[in-house]
């Protein structure tokens, strides 16, 4: 079995661990804050696959009951896919589903989006600012620093999604994302982005619930409802967080 994606993934995973620690850890630590304030941690995906770290984070195992994602549907892989590919390019689209969310000052903004350039996530992040959120970036220096300035996925601002965060995190995704090269096929095929962003998710889990056990504080976090018992651990934080979580 040809072992030069798992190398590829690993080597990838290493270097997050090796460089980014310390922007995980500032991250995790603005979640704690939320939750020690009662507030929501919301999250967003700029588009296409990237949406798909916003539902990793959301009503899961083990997971916390205060993720507040921000979906909008258009935007997803569950459209169809010219269709999404042709919103995330939209100016003023991103800003608009942010404006729906009424983000107040201080609340807490996670952006996934590995390319990290395209309008749905730079307005997105242009009208959380406005509005005083602090925003955790997830994304690739490698994409925003070497596509094109005049490239036509761009923002028309030429803006990065990092210029405008409180943390970046940096999940070193390569332009194309797909990495492995078969001999006589001219395409990559493989891409990493998504392993990769839903291990750092979950590192932010792992060290904002570290974080809240220090402050002595109980992290909301969500048991598998398909456990016996789940549902009835779950019904505290379902009744706490309904009102208020548009999509639970």
């Amino acid at each position: 079995m040809d072992m030069r994606y798992f190398e590829k993934i690993v080597a990838n995973l290493q270097k997050v661990n090796e460089t980014q620690a310390k922007s995980i850890q500032k991250a995790a630590s603005l979640m704690a804050d939320a939750i020690e304030q009662d507030r929501l941690i919301n999250v967003y995906g700029g588009g296409g696959h990237t949406t798909l770290c916003m539902g990793e984070m959301f009503f899961r195992a083990g997971g916390l009951a205060n993720i507040n994602p921000i979906a909008e549907n258009g935007l997803t892989v569950f459209n169809q896919a010219l269709k999404y590919l042709e919103l995330e390019r939209t100016v003023n689209y991103g800003s608009a589903i942010m404006k729906y969310y009424k983000l107040q000052k201080d609340d807490l903004l996670i952006v996934f989006h590995n390319i990290g350039i395209n309008p749905a996530t730079i307005d997105a992040v242009m009208e959380a600012k406005k509005a005083g959120a602090k925003i955790v970036a997830v994304s690739s220096s490698h994409w925003q620093n070497e596509m094109p300035a005049d490239h036509f996925i761009r923002h028309p601002n030429k803006t990065n999604l990092f210029d405008y965060a409180d943390v970046c995190i940096d999940d070193f995704n390569p332009v194309g994302d797909a990495v492995i090269e078969i001999d006589g096929f001219d395409t990559p095929i493989a891409p990493i982005s998504n392993i990769v962003d839903f291990y750092i998710a979950h590192m932010l889990e792992i060290e904002c619930v570290k974080e809240c056990q220090l402050r002595g504080i109980t992290a909301p976090c969500w048991s598998s409802a398909n456990t016996p018992g789940g549902d009835q651990k779950n019904a505290a934080y379902l009744e706490k967080y309904s009102p208020r979580i548009k999509m639970l």
